[in-house]
């Protein structure tokens, strides 16, 4: 498929699959390998996303995961501003996302600290960490269109009938306000059961059908441990061949702890 999205007046050719390398500067995500907090360690792995092959680096500063304490809007803030300013010192180059579904947060990402998409894990709002609802200031949809960015919606709903109908009526209000570059993001493991993962990922081909790019990020996540046992630290084999399913199936973006491990798998792919 041929999309392309504007990044601050940047045209961004997605028609070759794209590896988004995952940053966490936070102290609790769920792969404790993806934790960056002090600056050398931000700056090492926004640097590491870039040499092995990444495009976009995900800066995210609140655990979604179940369980994870909420972070006050001040700290995650904070977090994304000292984070932010340091990608862009080490990769002034880097298209850069912001993991954060406060629209307040979004907007000073964008604004102030030089991020370039929002990522937004809630689907507009429904949801933030996995299965709490959230009651945020502002509403992300008039902000991302106020903004001008690309902007990834998320599902969070179990079925793919249910996450077609959402996504349906979201770009339309999302279009309707003036939103452009959207890229869908099927949430796996968010609000679905392990079955209903594998469901949604055996005809997730559907999704192009809105026409859109569509992001996939299942690196290390439950649905491969629970299914073949282990835990994160043990996941990289079973993310290696979903993401190689998912870019069958039309994946313009695979979001990624391990980015090396990702480009070479759209590298191969790109030989069929």
């Amino acid at each position: 498929m041929q999309y392309t999205i504007n990044v601050r007046g940047r045209l961004v050719d997605l028609s070759q699959p794209m590896v988004m390398g995952i940053l966490n500067a936070t102290p609790d995500s769920f792969y404790s390998g993806s934790r960056k907090q002090t600056e050398a360690e931000i700056a090492e792995r926004a640097n590491q996303i870039i040499a092995e092959g990444g495009r976009i680096i995900d800066v995210g500063a609140f655990s979604t995961r179940p369980g994870a304490e909420v972070v006050s809007v001040e700290e995650e803030t904070a977090r994304l501003k000292r984070a932010l300013q340091i990608v862009h010192r080490e990769q002034p180059d880097a298209i850069v996302s912001v993991d954060t579904y406060r629209p307040l947060v979004a907007r000073r990402c964008v604004e102030e600290f030089g991020a370039d998409i929002i990522n937004d894990v809630s689907e507009g709002g429904l949801t933030g960490i996995v299965g709490q609802a959230i009651h945020e200031e502002g509403d992300m949809f008039e902000t991302v269109a106020r903004l001008g960015v690309p902007y990834i919606l998320m599902s969070v709903q179990p079925t793919l009938e249910k996450m077609m109908m959402g996504f349906a009526e979201e770009v339309q209000r999302l279009h309707s306000l003036g939103a452009k570059d959207i890229i869908l993001d099927p949430g796996y493991c968010f609000g679905k059961t392990l079955e209903q993962n594998y469901e949604i990922m055996k005809h997730s081909e559907r999704l192009l059908e809105f026409g859109l790019p569509v992001l996939v990020g299942i690196s290390r996540k439950s649905m491969i441990y629970k299914l073949l046992g282990g835990d994160p630290t043990t996941s990289l084999n079973g993310t290696t061949v979903l993401n190689t399913i998912a870019l069958q199936k039309g994946a313009s973006i695979l979001r990624v702890h391990d980015v090396k491990e990702a480009v070479e798998a759209t590298r191969l792919l790109q030989q069929f």
